[in-house]
C-alpha cells in the first residue's frame, strides 16, 4: 500500500537533529517564550519576507488572534469562502462576527475575486483569502478592493508554507497572515503549532500580549488575552527543518509537474498548471463526478487517498444557520474532490505507479 502520507519517512531525515534539539529544551530548563522560540520567530519572518513573527499554538488560534487584535465590533461581516476547512471560519464566529460565504473559482477552487464586490455592505470589516491546498490567491485583486472599500485582509496560509505569488512569499501579501504547523503541513511540527506573520508594527504587538494572557510586563494585562504560545520544543524542531522546505517543495513540484503531464483520464479534472512552480502543492487534489468509484479502485491496487473536505461549512451541523444557503459550485467541489498521494519522500517509483493506476480507471467505468 502506498500511504497517503507517511510521517515516520517524512521526519526521518530530521530525526537526529530533532532529538538533539529536543534535548537542548528539556536540559535548559524554559520551556515557554524562551531563546526557541525567538530564534525560530526571527528565521520565519525571514523566509517569508515578513517583519514581523508571533508564534502561538495552533492555525485556528492564529486567525482568532489576528481577528481579536482587529477588534472588530460585534456583529461586523467577514468575507470567507465556502470551500473552506471549518478552521478558516470558526474563529469569525468565536468572536461574535458574521461569516459571508463566497463561492469558489471553480478552475482553481480558491476565492472568487468576481464576486467579492457584491457580498460587500457597510458591517463588511474583513476578507480572509485561504491558499487552499497550497496555492495563492489573487492577492493583487483582493487587496486593490480593500483598499477601496477600507476593508482587512487576512490569508488564511496552513496549507501555503514556501509559495509564491508574483514572486512574494505566502506571508507577506496579507496585513496579517495565519500558518498552522500541524505534523501533516508542508513545515511540519511534531505536534499543534502555529505562527502569524505581519508587517503592521502595532497589530505584531497586540497579538504578541494577547497570546500570553494580554500581557505586557508579567502580572500586569493591557488585554483580556488567551494563553496560546508556540512552546520551546515544538520551536526548536520547526527550526531544525525551515532549512529543508524548499527542496521538499521543489520535490513536491515535480511531482505534481508529472502528474499535471501525465495523468489523462475521461471526466477527471486536474489542478490548474499555470503557476506549478509557484504553489506549494501541499495537496494535489483532483474532481470527478464518479469519486466513490476511483477511490475503491485506487485502493483495491494500494494507493490509499483522502478527502479534502467532504461536506461544506454551510451543511455541517455547527452551521444550521446556513443550510438555506445556495452554493452549488461548493457542494459540487464537495461532492467530487479526492486528493491523490503527493509528498517528498515519494520515489519516482510510486510516482509512476500512481499515474500508471490512475490512468487505468478509465477502463473500470
Amino acid at each position: 500500500m502506498i500511504p497517503f502520507l507517511d510521517l515516520n519517512q517524512v521526519n526521518a531525515p530530521y530525526l537526529k537533529a530533532i532529538e538533539e534539539a529536543s534535548v537542548r529544551v528539556i536540559k535548559s530548563g524554559w520551556y515557554i517564550l524562551g531563546n526557541e522560540l525567538k530564534s525560530f520567530e526571527k528565521s520565519f519572518a525571514e523566509y517569508c519576507n515578513s517583519t514581523h513573527c508571533i508564534g502561538v499554538a495552533n492555525g485556528l488560534d492564529a486567525i482568532t488572534l489576528i481577528l481579536k487584535a482587529m477588534d472588530f465590533p460585534a456583529g461586523s461581516q467577514v468575507i470567507v469562502p465556502a470551500n473552506t476547512y471549518i478552521a478558516s471560519v470558526l474563529p469569525v464566529s468565536f468572536l461574535h462576527l458574521k461569516p459571508v460565504f463566497i463561492e469558489p473559482d471553480i478552475r482553481t477552487m480558491l476565492l472568487d475575486t468576481s464576486q467579492i464586490e457584491s457580498k460587500i455592505t457597510p458591517l463588511t470589516k474583513a476578507i480572509i483569502t485561504v491558499d487552499l491546498y497550497g496555492r495563492s490567491c489573487e492577492m493583487d485583486e483582493i487587496l486593490e478592493i480593500a483598499e477601496r472599500y477600507h476593508l482587512r485582509v487576512i490569508t488564511d496560509a496552513a496549507q501555503s508554507h514556501g509559495a509564491t505569488y508574483k514572486g512574494k512569499k505566502a506571508g507577506s501579501l496579507a496585513h496579517a497572515t495565519a500558518f498552522s504547523f500541524y505534523p501533516t503541513k508542508n513545515l511540519g511540527a511534531l505536534g499543534d503549532a502555529g505562527a502569524v506573520t505581519t508587517s503592521d508594527a502595532e497589530l505584531s504587538e497586540k497579538i504578541r500580549n494577547l497570546r500570553n494572557y494580554g500581557s505586557v510586563i508579567r502580572y500586569q494585562n493591557d488585554y483580556q488575552g488567551v494563553n496560546s504560545r508556540l512552546d520551546e520544543i515544538q520551536a526548536a524542531i520547526l527550526q531544525v527543518k525551515l532549512p529543508y522546505l524548499d527542496a521538499e517543495n521543489q520535490r513536491r513540484r515535480e511531482i505534481a509537474r508529472r502528474y499535471l503531464r501525465e495523468i489523462k483520464v475521461k471526466d477527471l479534472t486536474l489542478p490548474p498548471a499555470d503557476r506549478v512552480n509557484e504553489d506549494a502543492w501541499h495537496l494535489f487534489v483532483v474532481r470527478h463526478p464518479e469519486r466513490s468509484a476511483l477511490i475503491r479502485f485506487l485502493d483495491s491496487m494500494g494507493i490509499q487517498t483522502n478527502i479534502h473536505y467532504p461536506l461544506p461549512i454551510h451543511l455541517q451541523k455547527a452551521y444550521q444557520e446556513f443550510r438555506h444557503l445556495s452554493l452549488p459550485l461548493t457542494e459540487q467541489i464537495h461532492e467530487q474532490v479526492v486528493s491523490l498521494p503527493l509528498n517528498p519522500v515519494l520515489t519516482d517509483e510510486e510516482v509512476a505507479y500512481i499515474i500508471q493506476t490512475v490512468n487505468q480507471f478509465d477502463h473500470q467505468t
